[in-house]
C-alpha cells in the first residue's frame, strides 16, 4: 500500500477533523448575527420616526402663522434655570399694550429620547415673570413656548451646559430684521 492510501484510511470521520468546523464557523456567525439584527429591528422602537409625519408636515403652515403672530406682537422670552436645575423662570416681553397671559405652556423635547420630553405649565408671578418646576435637564433640548390659546409660538434649541440662559424670539422677526440689514 502506498503512503497516500495509508494516510487516508487512518483518518476518522470528517466531523472529527477541525478544518470543516473552522470553514463552517464564518457562515454560522453571519447567520446568528443576521437573526439577532432582525430581532432588534422588530423589538426595539425607533424614536426618530414619527407615526403621524404627514400631519406634522401639514402643521408647518400653522406653526409659521403662529410664529408670525408672535413677531407681530413683539414677543420675546428669556428662560433661566434655577435651583438645582429643577425650576425655570421665564421673563416675557411684548409690545406696549399687549396683554400677557396668566399662564404659558412650555414643551421641552429631546431630539432622540422621546421618553425624556416634558410639558410644563408656567404660572404668572407678575411683571411678565413666569415660574414652573421641571425635571433637571442636561444636554441639548428643543424648547417651545406658547400661550394657552395657541395663538403664538416661540421655539429654539437650548444646550444647557453651554448656555446658562436662553432668549427666544420669533423666527419671523429674525427673518424680517435680516432682510432689513441687507
Amino acid at each position: 500500500m502506498n503512503d497516500y492510501s495509508k494516510r487516508r484510511s487512518d483518518s476518522g470521520p470528517w466531523y472529527r477533523e477541525p478544518w470543516p468546523w473552522l470553514v463552517m464557523l464564518g457562515p454560522a456567525v453571519v447567520v446568528v448575527a443576521g437573526l439577532f439584527t432582525a430581532y432588534l429591528a422588530v423589538v426595539t422602537n425607533d424614536g426618530l420616526v414619527e407615526d403621524d409625519y404627514y400631519k406634522q408636515g401639514l402643521a408647518i403652515n400653522q406653526r409659521t402663522a403662529r410664529d408670525q403672530h408672535a413677531a407681530d406682537l413683539g414677543i420675546v422670552a428669556d428662560l433661566v434655570l434655577g435651583g438645582a436645575g429643577d425650576r425655570i423662570r421665564v421673563l416675557l416681553r411684548a409690545h406696549p399694550g399687549t396683554r400677557l397671559p396668566e399662564a404659558l405652556a412650555l414643551r421641552i423635547t429631546h431630539p432622540t429620547r422621546t421618553g425624556s420630553d416634558q410639558s410644563i405649565t408656567l404660572r404668572a408671578e407678575g411683571g411678565g415673570v413666569y415660574m414652573g418646576t421641571l425635571l433637571p435637564l442636561h444636554g441639548r433640548w428643543r424648547i417651545a413656548l406658547e400661550d394657552p390659546q395657541q395663538e403664538w409660538l416661540l421655539a429654539g434649541d437650548w444646550e444647557i451646559e453651554k448656555q446658562p440662559a436662553l432668549s427666544l424670539t420669533a423666527s419671523a422677526a429674525q427673518r424680517s430684521s435680516g432682510n432689513n440689514e441687507r
